[in-house]
């Protein structure tokens, strides 16, 4: 069996690079889903806060819902806000250092076709 040149494999490896940080920046397109349900925690939270504490408020669990103490549905909704901004801040991040990975590679597919031998 014929082994390919160490030029080859690794143009080989750069491209599957590339592949999967392609790949991975498909994932990070949740970033847009997660501020809109963060936006919509938001909301909920002012509307339910401008709310007297004796109103009574519901959530829905399956098919029913229940009572919720004013207090415990705020503290949860805030939680759930939280957890959102936390994401979306790791999100973020990993996209910058994807986007980083991806130039590089796309800098030395540049460099390795550029210095490439020109076939005759």
């Amino acid at each position: 069996m014929a082994s390919l040149p160490d030029e080859t494999l690794r143009k080989v490896n750069i491209y599957e690079h590339l592949t999967s940080t392609l790949a991975q920046f498909e994932k990070i397109a949740q970033i847009n889903t997660k501020d809109r349900e963060r936006k919509i925690l938001q909301l909920t939270i002012k509307e339910i806060s401008s709310m007297d504490e004796d109103v009574p408020l519901y959530r829905g669990v399956g098919k029913m819902f229940m009572m919720e103490p004013h207090k415990a549905m705020i503290g949860d909704l805030k939680g759930q806000e939280k957890e959102l901004t936390d994401d979306i801040n790791n999100l973020n991040k990993k996209a910058k250092f994807l986007e980083k990975q991806y130039k590089d590679a796309q800098a030395q597919m540049r460099d390795i076709f550029h210095h490439a031998p020109k076939q005759q």
